[in-house]
């Protein structure tokens, strides 16, 4: 019987894990681009989709591991 009710609690906090999980996860990448775009536009700054894109796929492979000087 406490086997079980191990079973059970383990399979309810799996539960309750992946729902905060998908509640909390991060964005898609392009509504945060969307996001990064429209605060730049109030900043005045205005870039166009192949600009944006340029600009993320530049700051990703700076972030990269083993890139940073």
């Amino acid at each position: 019987m406490k086997n079980l009710s191990v079973l059970f609690a383990f399979l309810g906090g799996a539960a309750v894990g992946a729902a905060l999980g998908v509640l909390f996860a991060p964005e898609k990448g392009v509504d945060t681009r969307n996001r990064i775009n429209k605060l730049l536009r109030e900043k005045g700054i205005k870039l166009s989709h192949q600009d944006m894109s340029d600009l993320v796929d530049q700051i990703t492979e700076e972030l990269k591991p083993g890139t940073a000087e």
